[in-house]
C-alpha cells in the first residue's frame, strides 16, 4: 500500500488521504527522495526494488530530484483537510513542498546565516534605522526645495524694478521720437508758404 501511494504521490505531486496514512507515507517516500539526488545506477535499482514502477522512478529522478536538489530535507508538506463523512476519519492532503505554486518558492536563493556574538539586529531595530533614513532623506529634499524657493525668489526681486525702468526709457525715446516726426511736417508746411507767398 505505501509503495502504491508513494508512485501516485510522485506521479501527481499531492494526494488525498487520511492523516495516520498520510505520515507513514511521509517516513517511507523521503528516504527515497534523498536517495534520488544521487544520480546512479545503484541508487535507481534500489528506489525502484522499493517502488516497484519505472514511470515512478523515471519521474522521480528526471523532475523531482533536480527540483530538491537544494533542499536538505523536508520534502513533503501535510495538510489537514478536515473529516470524512462516512467513517469520521481525519483526512489530509500530503504533497510535495517544491511542486506547491500556491504557497511560492520557500527556498531562498540566500542560505540563512546566523551569527555568533556580537549584537543581533532585530527587525524593530532595523525597521527604526529605516525610519531615520526616511526622515533624513526628507529633511534633505524639504532644504533643497527651500534652496530652490529662495533662488527663484531672489530672481523674481531682481528682475521686478529692471521691467519698469525699462519701460519708462521705452516711453521717453518714443516721445522723443515723436515730436522729431512731427517737425519735419511743420517745416514743409511752412517752406510750401513761403513759397505761394514768393510766388505772389
Amino acid at each position: 500500500m505505501l509503495s502504491n501511494m508513494a508512485c501516485s504521490l510522485i506521479e501527481h505531486k499531492r494526494i488525498n488521504t487520511t492523516v495516520a496514512k498520510a505520515k507513514a507515507l511521509r517516513i517511507f517516500v523521503e528516504p527515497l527522495i534523498t536517495k534520488s539526488k544521487q544520480d546512479s545506477t545503484h541508487s535507481r535499482r534500489t528506489v525502484f526494488s522499493t517502488l516497484q514502477s519505472k514511470e515512478a522512478v523515471t519521474e522521480l529522478f528526471r523532475e523531482v530530484a533536480p527540483k530538491v536538489m537544494s533542499r536538505p530535507g523536508g520534502y513533503t508538506r501535510i495538510i489537514k483537510t478536515g473529516f470524512r463523512q462516512g467513517d469520521g476519519a481525519e483526512t489530509a492532503m500530503i504533497e510535495l513542498v517544491d511542486f506547491n505554486e500556491i504557497y511560492g518558492n520557500e527556498s531562498s536563493s540566500k542560505p540563512k546565516r546566523r551569527r555568533r556574538g556580537g549584537a543581533k539586529t532585530t527587525g524593530a531595530a532595523a525597521q527604526a534605522k529605516a525610519d531615520v533614513a526616511d526622515e533624513v532623506v526628507e529633511v534633505v529634499e524639504e532644504e533643497t526645495t527651500e534652496a530652490k524657493a529662495e533662488v527663484e525668489a531672489t530672481e523674481i526681486v531682481t528682475e521686478t524694478p529692471e521691467a519698469p525702468v525699462e519701460a519708462k526709457e521705452e516711453k521717453e525715446t518714443s516721445e522723443a521720437e515723436e515730436p522729431k516726426a512731427e517737425a519735419p511736417s511743420n517745416e514743409e508746411d511752412k517752406s510750401s508758404d513761403s513759397e505761394e507767398e514768393k510766388k505772389d
